[in-house]
């Protein structure tokens, strides 16, 4: 009998410890294949991220892409990353911009590696970051086309400063790169995909399509990549997409149910299961996936009407619905936002700067490739703070027929985003910067380059005017009256102030007053909008500028801009047509001198 009980005693203490040693969970995330997912929303952590952390247990997410939100308190991450930890989930610090490519823009990347090692030494070890992940996709700015190689290279020295604050902190370093990389080289004629898979911990391949299999499907579009990594050695994460893309919806499971994209889930973890190199899945992003209806479930769903959805869809048919009225100054006080990203991702730096500066009109230049929910909850922060935004757009190609379709395109964009959603969050209008003057077209034919410019400006007016109360506008160079329209003795001034709901005049001088002063300068446009009735806004430079120090107020800073405008506003008090002035732009006014 002792005996018996000694064997029984002995197998339960085997057990244990097979249980404790041989059946122990892994370290945070450390499974068979990960499982990630971006969160842009920092704010989802505020309370501890339980709903963010309930979906990662129902979904099997175990690795977090978060967003940094510098201003957020440390404490707040704290808590957030010991519960994943707990929960065996790994969370990865996420930033990125497009212009992190560039050299004059490497600070904020390189101050995103400090921000975490600093935050990490200062933590305890449950509570630290696992790992650094970068979102910077170069190929989203306007001098991609023409200034490739040298984008690519100042990108990988600012990915070599990066590296070298993060080596020997212990964290993972990933990235994300499109699938159609792979043929793109550097200067020195390398693989610029061999170069970043050795540069990183992972990639993770944005490979996004809505289907697995065939020619234009995931597995395909994915290929070049996980063989790269097979023979470097290096892990590879596939991602795919549930935002809302207007126009290209093979590249995204949105609306086709989350049914749908757990099949396809399933398919992809095993095909792709036989590369070395693959390391599980990406779902872009947190919100989107969240709001995916399940199969059987649409009709049962109660809606929350407090809360409307992230990526609602659009009316198909019907006038575009007026935006919700902002109560602000008569007087606009503004700025450009040239960078999308910046509303995406910096939406409170932006707030606060336009309450520390009284603004109350923005015009915010749109990446057409983000979902609608990307834009949805700044434009209501800002309507609630007395702030009118418009959408923004235009490049100097526009001016060429050829190119009508990229105006038209920002159009329904906007008119189908304010179908979408609710009315404090509706822009307000949409305003182009076409500049066709610097173009070599202008210097060959300028009377060509105008007429196509009025053409496509006309049907701009037309497309946006056929079913919605928007307000149409541009930026004019305030030389432009000595244009006249082709076909008419109307100056092209007049022309553009008469069709356009109101203009910002490009008076880029540094005084108010004289002879060379905005007011001068804008006297005969201001005399245009007094006759027609239009409203007339100008706008002046605080960006450096190499045409002359009578260009900016980049030399003498903002206190002394700030005088300059307000002898600006009595100046033109007799005009009925002047309603304010704008600043450009947001991303050098806020690093302005004093």
């Amino acid at each position: 009998m002792f005996t018996h009980t000694n064997q029984k005693l002995a197998l339960l203490f085997l057990m244990a410890v097979l249980l404790l040693v041989g059946f122990q969970s892994p370290a945070y995330g450390e499974t068979a294949g990960k499982k990630a997912t971006w969160v842009w929303q920092t704010d989802l952590i505020e309370d501890g991220g339980e709903r963010l952390l309930s979906f990662a247990r129902n979904e099997g997410i175990n690795l977090i892409y978060l967003q940094i939100n510098r201003n957020l308190s440390k404490e707040k991450y704290e808590e957030f990353i010991r519960l994943a930890h707990e929960q065996q989930v790994v969370v990865h610090a996420l930033g990125g911009d497009p212009r992190w490519a560039l050299q004059k823009h490497a600070d904020d990347m390189l101050g995103l590696a400090n921000w975490v090692i600093d935050y990490n030494a200062n933590v305890t070890s449950d509570s630290r970051f696992d790992g650094i992940h970068l979102d910077v996709e170069p190929y989203v700015l306007d001098s991609w086309e023409t200034e490739r190689d040298e984008i690519i290279s100042s990108w990988q020295r600012n990915i070599n400063s990066f590296k070298e604050i993060v080596n020997g902190s212990g964290l993972e370093l990933g990235i994300d790169i499109p699938f159609w990389f792979d043929p793109i080289t550097m200067a020195d004629g390398g693989s610029l995909n061999e170069w970043l898979f050795s540069a990183f911990d992972h990639i993770t391949v944005l490979a996004y399509r809505n289907i697995a299999d065939g020619e234009n499907g995931i597995i395909y579009q994915a290929q070049n990549e996980l063989e790269l990594a097979d023979r470097l050695g290096k892990q590879v994460l596939v991602a795919v997409n549930t935002t809302v893309m207007p126009g290209e919806d093979h590249t995204t499971f949105h609306g086709l149910g989350k049914d749908k994209l757990d099949q396809t889930l399933q398919h992809l973890s095993e095909v792709l299961g036989s590369h070395t190199s693959f390391a599980g899945l990406a779902v872009h992003d947190f919100r989107n996936w969240e709001n995916m209806p399940v199969k059987g479930d649409q009709d049962d769903t109660e809606t929350d009407e407090s809360t409307p959805p992230s990526n609602p869809e659009p009316e198909p048919d019907g006038r575009v619905p007026d935006a919700d009225p902002v109560i602000r100054d008569r007087m606009v006080r503004g700025t450009y936002i040239w960078e999308a990203n910046e509303v995406i991702h910096n939406s409170y730096e932006i707030l606060e700067f336009a309450k520390e500066k009284n603004i109350n009109w923005l015009y915010v230049r749109l990446d057409l490739q983000q979902p609608f929910s990307s834009y949805q909850e700044f434009v209501r922060q800002a309507s609630a703070a007395g702030i009118e935004v418009h959408a923004m757009g235009g490049h100097p190609i526009w001016a060429l027929q050829e190119n009508r379709a990229r105006i038209l395109r920002l159009v329904n964009y906007v008119k189908d985003y304010n179908r979408a959603v609710q009315g404090d969050e509706r822009f307000h209008g949409i305003h182009l910067d076409i500049e066709p003057y610097v173009l070599p077209d202008w210097r060959m034919d300028s009377q060509k380059v105008i007429s196509e410019w009025t053409s496509n400006l006309e049907a701009f007016v037309y497309e946006l005017k056929k079913d919605s109360n928007l307000q149409a506008s541009i930026d004019m160079a305030v030389w432009l009256d000595k244009y006249m329209v082709p076909g008419s003795d109307m100056s092209l001034s007049k022309w553009m102030i008469n069709l356009m709901d109101h203009v910002s005049l490009m008076a880029f001088r540094d005084s108010a007053e004289g002879s060379n002063g905005i007011a001068r300068v804008v006297r005969e446009e201001m005399a245009f909008g007094d006759e027609l009735g239009k409203p007339v806004m100008v706008s002046v430079e605080i960006k450096e500028s190499h045409e002359g120090n009578h260009i900016t107020f980049y030399e003498e800073g903002s206190a002394y801009m700030e005088q300059e405008l307000a002898k600006l506003q009595e100046l033109m008090q007799s005009s009925y047509a002047y309603s304010g002035h704008l600043v450009h732009a947001y991303e050098y006014w806020k690093n302005a001198k004093p």
